[in-house]
């Protein structure tokens, strides 16, 4: 089993998934620059976990 995403980060994933549709691909590192290059996130921790999220949520959809 692995971790659980708090509601935040979910949340978070659902926006940038329904703002950028075809923005996120299937790869952690090009996720998190271009996540960084749409959003102010300012902690680092925060924007890797949504990162990770969202590069989950791209290789489910596909």
């Amino acid at each position: 089993m692995g971790r659980i995403k708090t509601t935040l980060i979910k949340r978070s994933a659902q926006d940038f998934i329904s703002k950028f549709p075809d923005l996120f691909e299937k790869d952690f590192v090009k996720n998190k620059e271009k996540l960084n290059g749409v959003s102010e996130i300012q902690s680092k921790k925060l924007r890797n976990k949504i990162a990770g999220y969202l590069t989950r949520l791209s290789k489910a959809k596909k």
